[in-house]
C-alpha cells in the first residue's frame, strides 16, 4: 500500500502547485478539459480565492504528499452544502498507477466524515476514464447515474459516509 499524507491547501502551498499544475498540464488534458492560459496567467489571485472558499466552509481542498513530501497530487471536496460534497482529484503523471489516487480518495472519505461532518460525497468521471472510474469503485463509491462532462459521456458516483465513532461518555456515580 503506499503511503501519501493530504495536507490542506494553505497559502505556502502556492508556488509548488502551480509547478505541479505546469508540469503536469498536458498529461491531465488527456483525460479531463484543460485549465486554460488564464488559469496559470492568474494562478495567484485564483489560489487566494480557493483559500477563501475554503475559510467560508464550502470546499476543502487538500494537497497529496508523497514519503518524501514532494506534492504528487491534489484532492478536493467542492460544493459543501447539506452534510455533503463533490470528491475530485488529480494525480500527476510520475505518481499515476501506484496507488497515489485510491489512497487519497479514501483519506478524503475519512476526513469528510471525522473533519467536516459530511454525510455523503459524490463524483463524477467521463466514461472513457477507466483509472478514475476503478479508483472511486476502490473507494466505496457506487455509479448512481449518468453526467455529461463538457459534451462527454460520463457517470455520477456516490458514497455514503459512516459517521465517525462518538466518543463513549461514562457517568461517574
Amino acid at each position: 500500500m503506499v503511503t501519501v499524507r493530504l495536507e490542506r491547501l494553505n497559502e505556502n502551498h502556492a508556488p509548488a502547485l502551480l509547478a505541479f499544475e505546469r508540469a503536469n498540464r498536458a498529461y491531465f488534458t488527456r483525460s479531463i478539459p484543460d485549465r486554460g492560459d488564464a488559469h496559470f496567467a492568474d494562478f495567484a489571485a485564483i489560489h487566494r480565492e480557493r483559500l477563501a472558499e475554503q475559510d467560508a466552509g464550502t470546499c476543502h481542498f487538500h494537497v497529496i504528499l508523497d514519503e518524501s513530501g514532494e506534492l504528487i497530487g491534489r484532492v478536493n471536496l467542492v460544493d459543501v452544502e447539506e452534510g455533503a460534497a463533490e470528491l475530485g482529484y488529480r494525480v500527476g503523471e510520475r505518481a499515476a498507477g501506484r496507488g497515489v489516487a485510491t489512497a487519497a480518495a479514501r483519506e478524503a472519505c475519512r476526513l469528510a466524515a471525522a473533519e467536516y461532518g459530511l454525510r455523503e460525497l459524490t463524483a463524477v468521471t467521463t466514461l472513457d476514464n477507466e483509472a478514475s472510474r476503478a479508483v472511486l469503485a476502490r473507494a466505496g463509491f457506487g455509479v448512481v447515474g449518468d453526467v455529461d462532462i463538457d459534451g462527454r459521456p460520463g457517470l455520477r458516483f456516490l458514497r455514503r459516509l459512516d459517521p465517525p465513532p462518538s466518543s463513549t461518555v461514562r457517568a461517574v456515580p
